[in-house]
């Protein structure tokens, strides 16, 4: 998927999550923007990899592109990672939520992912799509509109 999909499905999922804790909502969603560019850093190409090319480089170099930054151990070592120094649970659970929708996304593309690297199993739905698809497109339309929905719940709920 594209970084404007994995955005849109930050969104939604933080909201979504949003709906059913007591995070604060707004750094809940804006950490789960950033958890779902995170593991792309494996990609030079990508809006975070453009961002820290050094670190793209080095980790495109050691492991490749969706293996081990798309992977549950990668998503484990950050969860101790934040723990241990961030404070504020709201970013954490963002990061980490974030990055879960990055995993479901990228699952439903052709090349699937390794989530459960360091096995070279190739993790793939049952329905896949092509990188900057129609399909894609229609992809994040819907979830456009799941995180206007949940973004007016969000705020009713706030009010």
């Amino acid at each position: 998927m594209t970084g404007n999909t994995h955005i849109i499905g930050g969104i939604a999922a933080g909201l979504a999550f949003a709906q059913v804790s007591n995070y604060d909502p707004i750094v809940l969603v804006g950490s789960s923007i950033a958890g779902a560019l995170l593991p792309d850093i494996c990609h030079g190409g990508s809006k975070i990899g453009r961002t820290f090319r050094i670190t793209s480089k080095i980790v495109n170099k050691v492991f490749g592109h969706r293996s081990f930054t798309h992977s549950l151990l990668f998503l484990f070592l950050m969860a101790i990672v934040m723990n241990t120094y961030i404070s504020n649970e709201s970013i954490t659970a963002g990061v980490l939520i974030g990055m879960v929708s990055h995993y479901v996304l990228d699952m439903a593309t052709k090349n699937g992912i390794k989530l459960l690297f360091p096995l070279k199993i190739t993790v793939r739905l049952p329905l896949t799509t092509r990188t900057g698809s129609k399909v894609e497109n229609v992809v994040a339309t819907v979830l456009t509109i799941c995180s206007v929905y949940l973004a007016y719940q969000t705020i009713m709920h706030l009010l």
